[in-house]
């Protein structure tokens, strides 16, 4: 029994694949989006072998070089890590899609210094990023965590102004201030992990017993994670990052990056229990926090995309109750819930901004109150963005909508009606926010110029909008599969599988 898909390490492909492609990309630039299709190819067809095999064979723990850990560096595959692969590789897939579709395989003379900036920087980023990501979800001790997170940083940072505009130049240098300190702090908390035990792989510190030091560790950790989710009161940086950026990043950044920070903070809360009944309920209230202050600024914005960054905001916030249910009787259901509605925003959030770019693209700016004006070539773009608004809202048979219902269910269960009701309000806000847009959209008025013909004439772009929107719309009916996916494993309630995983040298042979 080896981990090969059709002969290759499924791993190895997904760190060193798009790693490659950002190389090349640079080296040759009047191919860079030619390379860096072929590297979410690569990261695809590796995310798709990972999964088979995990089927197959269980979670698998891969040592480089044959080094065990705490000396050697482990990857390490379950259902949880798994499932963030395969959302991260079929959204960026969609992101890439659309890039091409707006900006084409190659430079035009009519292309202006911005445009050919930003097509020639994006893929090269983006390919790192890709690895980050993958390299992120795959370890396994803290340090590589922290590493990699701040590959995912840099890169989105990079993303980020690659715009030009000052704008989003502004927003990219607060978003590397920020997530340095952030980093920071999690550095420190590593460090601090280190005194503590000697060691920082997450397989014998959750095993150990908790010191006051691996205690204060735990909590400086989360609070720098806490700054790069842009969780409520710390997500100040976002919003302008989100709505400033180039569309493919601003997709990328509200439905990749930010997972990165949330996936991170569940492996360390899962890793050690929560040391003081405190923290759930400082969670939750930031989690609460989030959810009003971020619809609040989303009923009252009057760009599209800014509206998009707000809501992503909230949708955070929701995110975050899961860590208010720790300890009640259905814990379980509700991390399933929230790792589920990670999957359903991610593809929605995606599919909005993809949607609002094409508005942009049709208007020539993204103000609220003139989308009942929008040219009949918005149409495609405006059907896309209101079946995601139905996920977004968790309207059934969304993904959205089972995210929402396991997370109730659980919190149910718990006894835990404060954070019940503040499920159901995000709710009845969400839909507030969302018909601000579907409701200019659904009255949209006919231009002189479309009475003769108001056809649509649809783009790659529109194609893959809708594409996306269509797949958060139907999430509900195949959510047996990514929720059966999640529990090999056992990831929840701790990092160590309920049967033992099985372990491969770098060869691919057991050990």
């Amino acid at each position: 029994m080896t981990p090969d898909f059709l002969g290759l390490d499924p791993k190895s492909v997904l760190l060193l694949g798009p790693l490659l492609a950002g190389t090349l990309s640079v080296l040759f630039q009047r191919a860079a989006a030619v390379i860096g299709l072929v590297g979410m190819g690569v990261g695809l067809f590796g995310a798709v072998g990972l999964a088979v095999t995990l089927m197959e064979h269980g979670p698998m723990a891969t040592q480089l070089a044959g080094w065990a850990p705490p000396l050697g560096i482990q990857l390490y595959a379950d259902g949880l890590a798994v499932f963030m692969i395969l959302m991260t590789a079929w959204i960026g897939a969609a992101v890439g899609l659309f890039t091409v579709g707006s900006w084409g395989i190659t430079t035009s003379d009519q292309d202006t210094g911005a445009h050919v900036r930003a097509r020639t920087y994006f893929w090269p980023l983006w390919m790192l990023l890709l690895a980050g990501l993958n390299a992120l979800y795959l370890a396994t001790d803290i340090f590589n965590l922290f590493v990699t997170l701040e590959i995912v940083g840099l890169t989105a940072v990079g993303l980020t102004a690659l715009a030009g505009t000052r704008q989003s130049l502004q927003a990219a240098l607060r978003y590397l201030i920020i997530g340095l300190v952030g980093s920071l702090m999690i550095l420190l908390g590593v460090d601090y992990l280190y005194t503590a035990y000697g060691r920082v792989d997450l397989g014998s510190i959750q095993s150990a017993d908790t010191s006051i030091t691996a205690t204060l560790a735990l909590l400086i950790m989360l609070a720098g994670l806490a700054i790069k989710a842009a969780i409520f009161p710390l997500h100040f940086w976002m919003p302008d990052a989100h709505s400033s950026a180039t569309v493919p990043a601003s997709a990328i950044l509200s439905a990749l990056v930010v997972k990165a920070a949330l996936y991170m903070a569940m492996r360390l809360w899962l890793a050690f229990a929560p040391p003081t009944d405190f923290l759930p309920i400082l969670f939750g209230v930031m989690g609460a926090g989030a959810i009003f202050f971020g619809s609040f600024q989303a009923l009252r914005t009057r760009r599209l995309k800014m509206l998009v960054a707000y809501s992503t905001v909230a949708q955070v916030g929701l995110v975050t109750l899961v860590f208010a249910a720790t300890g009640t009787i259905e814990a379980a259901s509700v991390w399933r819930g929230a790792v589920f509605l990670m999957l359903a925003h991610a593809i929605a959030k995606a599919a909005m901004f993809l949607a609002a770019g094409r508005l942009i693209e049709e208007m020539g700016h993204d103000r609220i109150s003139s989308l009942r004006r929008l040219p009949a070539g918005g149409k495609p773009a405006a059907f896309a963005f209101v079946i995601a608004a139905i996920s977004l809202v968790g309207l059934p048979p969304s993904g959205g909508f089972v995210g929402k219902w396991l997370l109730l269910d659980g919190m149910i269960a718990g006894e835990i009606w404060i954070w019940v009701s503040v499920v159901l309000i995000s709710t009845v806000l969400s839909a507030s926010y969302m018909l601000r847009v579907i409701g200019r959209l659904l009255r949209r008025s006919v231009l002189p110029s479309e009475r003769q013909d108001g056809s649509a004439n649809w783009r790659l772009g529109d194609g893959v909008a809708l594409g996306l929107a269509l797949v958060a719309l139907v999430l509900g009916f195949g959510s047996y599969l990514p929720l059966n996916l999640i529990e090999i494993g056992a990831p929840f309630p701790t990092f160590t599988a309920a049967e033992p995983a099985v372990t491969y040298g770098a060869d691919g042979a057991d050990l």
